[in-house]
């Protein structure tokens, strides 16, 4: 029985995370909303009762609901063996897609600093303040951890010598930066080439290759988490 994954059907966004272990592992899910739409989606998160996701992504199975990417690919990597098989091994691995998950707030926060929900064209004198300050020393700073988290490890990836899904989170996250900033992250991703590398090979894996070419990979643009406004952008 193929997972239901529940997500907004028009962006990448946190849903973006969940997919690409999802196609790296080469496991069947539904993504539904593609089918339904938005009303469909907030129809079926609105008519949950009891244990219920506070927002997409989630994930359904024989009446299995899970919610927050972190906590989604927790149990994938678990059942589909894109997690290492050692408690210690598991937790650093969750720890690093904690990092994950604040650096995609941070992200998020670029170009909305002052309020989540009004536009962006609201608050673009703060959020060139914002950009500013994240390009230049919150930027650097996790990737210099990511990099450093890469480093430690004697094999070819973040755990051993296997892909995990912590390894297509971080392909994520460079391909966005890419996006968002393309002039930063050309003067930075020298300084982080284990990063890099491990991008790269995330990008031939043959679920991924095949998923990048797809229709089912979303462009990037400005509704999404990663949003390109060259003002925003600098070296």
């Amino acid at each position: 029985m193929a997972y239901k994954l529940w997500y907004w059907p028009s962006l990448q966004g946190r849903g973006e995370f969940v997919r690409l272990a999802l196609e790296g592992a080469e496991i069947a899910y539904e993504d539904c909303a593609r089918g339904v739409g938005e009303e469909g989606l907030l129809a079926d998160l609105n008519d949950r009762t009891g244990r219920t996701p506070f927002a997409p992504p989630y994930l359904e199975l024989d009446g299995l609901v899970i919610a927050q990417v972190a906590n989604i690919l927790l149990y994938l990597g678990e059942r589909h063996s894109i997690a290492p098989s050692t408690m210690a091994d598991r937790l650093w691995l969750n720890q690093l897609q904690l990092t994950i998950a604040d650096l995609v707030a941070e992200v998020h926060n670029v170009h909305h600093p002052v309020a989540m929900m009004d536009y962006y064209n609201d608050q673009k004198p703060e959020a060139a303040r914002a950009a500013k300050q994240f390009r230049e020393e919150r930027l650097p700073k996790f990737l210099g951890h990511f990099e450093d988290a890469a480093q430690a490890n004697p094999g070819d990836w973040l755990i051993d010598h296997k892909w995990g899904y912590a390894d297509t989170s971080l392909f994520q996250i460079v391909e966005g930066l890419r996006y968002m900033f393309p002039q930063r992250m050309k003067t930075l991703e020298p300084e982080y080439p284990n990063l890099i590398r491990i991008h790269d090979q995330v990008a031939e894996l043959p679920g991924i290759k095949a998923y990048l070419k797809s229709d089912r990979r979303i462009a990037f643009n400005t509704d999404g988490i990663f949003r390109h406004y060259p003002e925003l952008d600098a070296a």
